[in-house]
């Protein structure tokens, strides 16, 4: 299943982890992913993440056309190091203003072909939304 979507990967005790980006169209997916690649991340796609499920896990990696590759609105599409795929740990849903993103939300899944995934709300534009992911990989029992 291709989802319209980006997919960031990060090495957390020991394992790659990916986080998929989702939200709708402008709302700042590439540009979310683009400053969490200069905070450690590492791409695995843009745009378009091809979605399978393996031994119960659910992963993503970029159709062939687009491996490699990122948009960056202004720059146009750039190529970027990037991994071929990451098992999918975490949902993060992009909301397009700040007040739409609950203070202290209880934990939310999301079953994407059949396989429940951590969700994040998160405003992709907010300094600290990199972070946030991160976070959300040390420290709320994704990297589990």
């Amino acid at each position: 299943m291709i989802r319209h979507a980006g997919l960031i990967a990060r090495r957390v005790a020991g394992t790659w982890r990916g986080a998929l980006i989702e939200g709708p169209s402008g709302v700042g997916k590439s540009d979310l992913a683009l400053r969490a690649l200069d905070q450690g991340f590492v791409l695995v796609a843009d745009d378009r993440v091809l979605v399978f499920v393996s031994g119960g896990e659910l992963y993503g990696r970029a159709p062939d056309s687009l491996s490699g590759l990122v948009e960056a609105r202004g720059l146009g599409v750039l190529s970027e190091p990037s991994r071929p795929f990451v098992r999918i740990d975490l949902l993060v849903r992009c909301v397009d203003r700040p007040q739409a993103v609950e203070r202290l939300p209880d934990p939310m899944f999301e079953v994407i072909e059949g396989v429940s995934i951590k969700v994040l709300d998160l405003w992709p534009l907010e300094p600290g939304a990199p972070g946030k992911i991160r976070r959300m990989f040390e420290h709320l029992g994704v990297a589990d």
